[in-house]
């Protein structure tokens, strides 16, 4: 059973059920991929993969998640794109 921000980035396209589970959808990963430039450009050292997700869903979303649906949405969307990262054999540290 999804709780309501599990829903909601499934309603809003950032997640999607395939036959190999849950995956980002490309909306998700080209959100993500401007956090990631973004933060390299202001100097991250992007050790931290939950970083570049919160900058991309408070990208997304703005201030239409409060601090504790953010946190909770990171929660969901990190195992999904440590997945990710392990399906495509991306060095994970």
């Amino acid at each position: 059973m999804l709780d309501a921000i599990e829903e909601r980035l499934f309603a809003d396209g950032l997640l999607t059920t395939t036959a190999t589970g849950v995956r980002p959808t490309r909306r998700w990963q080209a959100a993500l991929a401007r956090a990631t430039l973004h933060l390299i450009r202001a100097g991250q050292d992007g050790d931290d993969l939950r970083v570049p997700i919160a900058a991309a869903l408070i990208e997304i979303y703005g201030d239409a998640l409060d601090d504790e649906a953010v946190a909770h949405a990171i929660g969901i969307m990190l195992p999904v794109e440590l997945a990710e990262l392990a399906r495509i054999g991306a060095p994970m540290e």
